[in-house]
């Protein structure tokens, strides 16, 4: 470094790359270090099996409500009104049933909340609302 004692105005352009060379140093031995470690794998001899067929799942209870506004368990239409008692008995037969809400993107949201509420009295847990990709 060079240090002059006259007073100068220039402008002093020079970049100093030691600071970024130290942290490019640093990233290199960070990366260095741990790339093996992310590729190292145990390897483990699985043991061989027959294929089991998974075990029967019911079929989820399905409640739609189309662009009027109408509601159908199952593809079968029902009444507005009926949808409670008729989840309550389903829950009647089956405890642990599940139930897949879906409603078109037309019905407007105090529908489908009316919906998700009856389900709910009626005891059911196990909701999922369907939507489209």
């Amino acid at each position: 470094m060079a240090f002059s004692t006259q007073d100068s105005d220039e402008v002093l352009s020079e970049i100093n790359v030691t600071p970024l060379v130290d942290v490019m140093l640093v990233l290199l031995v960070v990366f260095i270090v741990t790339a093996p470690l992310l590729t190292n794998s145990i390897p483990i001899n699985l043991p061989k099996t027959e294929a089991v067929a998974p075990a029967d799942q019911k079929d989820p209870l399905v409640v739609s409500i189309d662009s009027e506004g109408q509601f159908f368990i199952n593809k079968d239409q029902i009444q507005p009104e009926q949808l409670e008692s008729s989840l309550i008995n389903a829950k009647a037969s089956d405890a642990e049933i599940k139930v897949q809400l879906q409603a078109d993107d037309q019905v407007g949201y105090g529908v489908v909340a009316k919906a998700m509420a009856s389900i709910e009295r009626a005891g059911i847990t196990k909701l999922a609302v369907i939507t489209a990709r």
